[in-house]
């Protein structure tokens, strides 16, 4: 296995991010070393707050939380999900795959023997993170999870799976404006199971067919939302001229940081294409198996969500109920805070991880 490391130097200069790396190696699944970063801050003895990202942000995403979560006594724990941040990254689109991020900080977790966690994960990090609970139970004490969901599609008309694949295999680019405008329609992953997953195909091809995907430029539009005036004739301009969407602001440049040039971006490019959306897709008996877990998990079991995501808009509904141990607890839906709330909602998650642990000790 090819694995591509970000140099040092792509990181400084980010003064809002002054945490400490530490590395693990794990097995590839080769024979290949991989390297895994990871923050830890706060009381080492402390109960572990264990962040886990999503694409195509890295743990910089929690730099405002770890702070609150480490004044209030615990132990924060934010990992680089490999081929994100500073963690190695592998470099041929077969490397990724939804089981092999489930593997690989499987054997991270277990590398460090880290116990007594409260998981939270949003995006992906909540798509790995709640299956590492699935197959590590007893590390686990508690979880949160805010903005993803444990997706599974046991059954959808075939014309619709054909029709999802043709559009993803059809080798068109796929400009930014399409994508955005037809992801911003999209209603949830529970509104209309017919409907999403075509909707949600159109992030799945444009992550890949964009060979130097964007990823600071998107991360600052979805971030912080400039009005479309301001964005649409430089998106429009760009995709035209064929030239990269560059990030405009430090919010942007910080997300970018990780991939110094397109090779770099396998990871954020491939990870989409491995959201579950489709019945035919690989990861479905590993996600009836995990369902199958958290329908009898009488552990605390958090939502922390908001009204302004379509992506994942409404999935806390199929979590709240059907997992034991989500009864009783102060679940929150936010009026906004966007995909990735960790930037505008901090504190509110922040103070309600910090208040779910004190109560349930």
């Amino acid at each position: 296995m090819q694995i591509l490391r970000t140099p040092d130097t792509q990181f400084e200069g980010l003064s809002d991010y002054p945490f400490e790396p530490h590395y693990t190696d794990i097995d590839a699944g080769d024979q290949t070393p991989l390297r895994i970063h990871h923050i830890d801050e706060g009381d080492p003895h402390a109960p572990i707050v264990l962040c886990l990202h999503g694409q195509p942000s890295w743990s910089f995403l929690y730099r405002k939380m770890v702070p609150l979560l480490a004044q209030s006594g615990l132990r924060v724990i934010a990992p680089d999900v490999p081929g994100y941040g500073k963690s190695d990254k592998p470099a041929a689109r077969e490397d990724y795959s939804y089981q092999r991020q489930v593997d690989w900080l499987g054997q991270w977790l277990e590398a460090n023997d880290f116990g007594d966690i409260t998981m939270f994960g949003q995006d992906w990090g909540g798509l790995i993170g709640l299956r590492l609970v699935a197959d590590h139970p007893d590390r686990f004490a508690r979880v949160v999870v805010g903005n993803t969901g444990l997706p599974l599609t046991t059954s959808l008309d075939q014309h619709i799976v054909d029709q999802v694949m043709v559009f993803r295999q059809d080798g068109q680019r796929l400009s930014f404006p399409t994508m955005a405008r037809t992801l911003s329609q999209l209603q949830g992953m529970g509104a209309d199971p017919a409907a999403y997953p075509m909707g949600f195909a159109h992030w799945q091809k444009f992550c890949w067919t964009t060979e130097d995907m964007p990823a600071g430029f998107l991360m600052e539009m979805m971030i912080a939302a400039p009005a479309t005036w301001k964005v649409a004739p430089r998106v429009l301009l760009h995709h035209y001229l064929g030239t990269a969407l560059r990030p405009m602001t430090a919010l942007g440049r910080a997300y970018e940081a990780p991939f110094p040039d397109a090779r770099y971006k396998m990871g954020p490019r491939a990870m989409p294409s491995q959201v579950p959306t489709l019945p035919t897709d690989p990861s479905v008996e590993a996600q009836k198996s995990a369902w199958a877990f958290f329908e009898q998990f009488e552990k605390p079991f958090l939502c922390l969500f908001t009204e302004d995501d379509p992506v994942t808009r409404g999935v806390e509904k199929s979590f709240i109920g059907r997992v034991p141990g989500t009864t009783g607890l102060p679940h929150q839906v936010f009026p906004r805070g966007g995909h990735f709330l960790q930037e505008k909602r901090h504190r509110e998650l922040s103070t309600a991880i910090v208040d779910l642990i004190r109560q349930t000790s």
